[in-house]
């Protein structure tokens, strides 16, 4: 999987959030776009999966070597985030059922052991609208580990977790293959590996 990013930028009215980013994000890599609050990270991200249109530049999608048309890229991409909706009116199990439809499951796992790997086994039948947000989180996050894509989008991904689900964060986002593309959008060092790529968004004002 590869992005390729040409003269990138974004305006609201007159203010320009970032411009003129040119970059290669390529699979096998985790990029952790950083920056204070309100730089721009998650106006980057959502350029990136295609939710939002740039105001200037082009980007371009390819997976083994195939250009994707830019109006197909959800197909192959995951995301989770704090401000994305989740169906409150399913159970936990309805809601999973759901998504995968439109998704395969990473590995062909059954959905049991879906909900196992969630640690959300015990609210299976509990409806969404009456998780805490912790568990609100930690399934959207769930929701894209387990989806058999190339492309993986978390904005500010511990947001709401408590230690025992930062554990479980860890031990999920280390555990994905290393052949997909990763974008985290964080301003805390302790949501993203050590090892990932920084794109200050910052520095293209």
């Amino acid at each position: 999987m590869k992005i390729s990013v040409k003269n990138l930028g974004k305006r609201f009215n007159r203010e320009w959030i970032f411009r003129n980013l040119n970059y290669e994000f390529e699979a096998g890599n985790t990029y952790a776009v950083i920056g204070p609050n309100g730089s721009g990270k998650s106006t980057l991200l959502q350029i990136a999966w295609g939710q939002l249109p740039p105001s200037q530049g082009t980007l371009s999608y390819s997976h083994n070597s195939n250009e994707i048309p830019p109006e197909e890229i959800f197909t192959l991409l995951a995301v989770a985030t704090p401000y994305m909706e989740l169906m409150e009116e399913f159970t936990l199990r309805e809601m999973v059922q759901f998504h995968f439809r439109f998704k395969k499951i990473r590995n062909g796992s059954p959905l049991p052991e879906i909900l196992e790997k969630m640690e959300l086994t015990h609210a299976r039948n509990k409806y969404i609208s009456n998780f805490s947000s912790g568990m609100k989180q930690r399934l959207k996050l769930g929701l894209a580990f387990f989806s058999d894509v190339p492309l993986l989008f978390l904005d500010e991904p511990m947001t709401n977790l408590d230690k025992k689900s930062i554990d479980w964060y860890w031990n999920n986002l280390t555990g994905l293959p290393q052949d997909i593309l990763i974008f985290i959008a964080s301003n805390q060092d302790q949501e993203y590996p050590p090892t990932a790529k920084k794109i200050n968004i910052s520095s293209y004002k």
